[in-house]
């Protein structure tokens, strides 16, 4: 039974009705223009809605379009053409011969790239607002009661708005260690190892998350030799184990990277530009030290809500992990205020503050217009994907996840040395993995391994989505040759017992 939306007290609504003429007064006011809250504004728009949006940085996109997603994109991709011509065996296994003494990285060509793709992007969003009839401040946004807004812009100056309803949608920022400052030189976050002007001749990454796996590639690729130290006992502790062994096995061959899982980091001295490492077993033993030119701490990243003064405005956090509270509706405790995207619970991704940010939008129409909510958000479809070199993307349950929920499964493994299309384009590393409810055959889950697999998810995405069984994915037709025939004949494995081509 869906959770239903709250109107919030008179008092509040009241107030509402008081400003609704003002010039600064809003139907929605989204502070945060990132994934999440530029959608939200943007759908709130389309709807008919007085939509203005708050953003501190110049630039609307957030820390994805500014500094994370699509920036690391630029260099995983630059990274990835450039080792593939300094190698050079793949293509010379395809017939092209290439002179590999003659391969360069040219590191600022690199950062132009990323650079005029963040202005692009960046740049679009932008239109996308003024499209829409959005209206953007700049500055920070601050709550002075539940339904009004100080937005402080640069120059001291700066300006009250009120909405009916706020979403807020602030996105989150770099976790840190007590004993290990950044200083944005030799121990950075992703923000300064975005920005390297120099390779590093070694570099740590504290964490063999998605962000120390993907940046960690990019500066081992050009040249650095790079360490990944990851307390759990395998690299990406979310995935599975023989996921995430095959891609450490991968990294291991072909970029030499170096992996202690299982292990921390007790402390650390930084002097004369370089940092020296202690490391010690998550069971206690002592597993020595580690001297680096560069540490790039990827711990994960925590909910980014300071200065907004929610307390002027009641709404509630998590006193551990200082998440903003949310309903199921994504409502906080006080019913105008909505919360979305990487400041309440769930995956901290883009594409998932995106769904909620829509989904957000069309109840606040709703709750508007007396309607009916037609937003839908499933969890259960929201795609990871780790943008290595193979990718890694995954879907739905794990094993893992079914053990620990006590679920009767079936796996169905299919291989990419098995598919026609992957040997004709020389990309045979990697497999499909399908879960199905045994009972039932419920698609529950899917991971794929490959150069692709970014792209390779989503039909596992869809039908998870609709509820469809392994059989259902296995008895549609996928054009042959393609890699995604895979996904297929790993379906047909769990539904069946057998695939065709292995």
């Amino acid at each position: 039974m869906a959770t239903p939306l709250l109107l919030g007290p008179k008092s509040v609504r009241a107030t509402v009705r008081l400003f609704s003429t003002a010039s600064r007064a809003f139907d929605v006011a989204v502070i945060g223009g990132g994934p999440g809250g530029y959608v939200s504004a943007i759908k709130a728009a389309q709807l008919g809605l007085k939509t203005a949006i708050i953003e501190k940085r110049p630039a609307l996109g957030g820390t994805c379009l500014n500094i994370g997603c699509i920036p690391s994109k630029c260099l995983l991709h630059s990274s990835h053409e450039y080792s593939a011509l300094k190698n050079g065996s793949s293509l010379k296994k395809i017939g092209v011969k290439v002179d590999t003494s003659s391969a360069a990285a040219d590191l600022t060509a690199m950062h132009r790239h990323r650079t005029r793709t963040v202005q692009m992007l960046t740049k679009g969003v932008k239109g996308l607002m003024d499209k829409n009839g959005v209206t953007q401040f700049q500055g920070l946004g601050r709550f002075t009661s539940p339904t009004t807004v100080e937005v402080d812009m640069e120059g001291g100056r700066s300006e009250s708005l009120q909405a009916k309803h706020y979403v807020v949608a602030t996105g989150s920022d770099s976790s840190s260690l007590p004993f290990l400052k950044v200083d944005g030189d030799v121990v950075v976050t992703s923000t300064e190892a975005l920005e390297f002007t120099e390779v590093p001749q070694s570099m740590a990454v504290i964490g063999g998350g998605v962000i120390g796996l993907e940046l960690g590639s990019v500066w081992a690729r050009l040249g650095s030799k790079v360490t990944v130290v990851e307390y759990m006992p395998h690299i990406l502790p979310t995935a599975d184990l023989d996921v995430s062994q095959a891609l450490q096995k991968s990294l291991q061959r072909h970029e030499r990277m170096d992996f202690h899982v299982g292990t921390g980091v007790t402390s650390a001295e930084v002097k004369d530009g370089q940092a020296k490492l202690t490391l010690k077993g998550a069971d206690g033993t002592d597993k020595g030290t580690l001297e680096v030119q560069k540490v790039l701490v990827a711990v994960g990243r925590r909910p980014y809500t300071e200065g907004l003064d929610l307390d002027h405005a009641g709404v509630a956090t998590d006193s551990r992990t200082g998440m903003i509270e949310v309903n199921d509706n994504l409502q906080t405790n006080v019913p105008n205020i909505w919360a979305i995207g990487d400041v309440v619970r769930g995956p901290m991704l883009a594409h998932k503050a995106e769904d909620e940010g829509f989904a957000v939008a069309e109840k606040i129409h709703a709750l508007l217009n007396k309607g009916e909510d037609p937003s839908h958000i499933n969890y259960d479809s929201i795609p990871s994907v780790v943008y290595t070199h193979p990718e890694v993307a995954w879907v739905g349950k794990t094993e893992a996840d079914c053990k620990k929920a006590g679920v009767d499964y079936k796996v169905g493994v299919f291989p990419y040395a098995a598919s026609g299309r992957a040997k004709c384009v020389d990309s045979t590393e990697g497999f499909v993995k399908v879960l199905s409810r045994k009972e039932d055959d419920k698609l529950l889950g899917a991971c794929i391994v490959h150069a692709s697999a970014g792209e390779l998810i989503h039909p596992f995405v869809l039908a998870i989505n609709y509820g469809a069984s392994s059989e259902d994915v296995a008895r549609t037709c996928f054009a042959h040759p393609t890699l995604s025939e895979a996904v297929r004949e790993g379906s047909m494995i769990t539904a069946f017992g057998k695939a065709i081509h292995i």
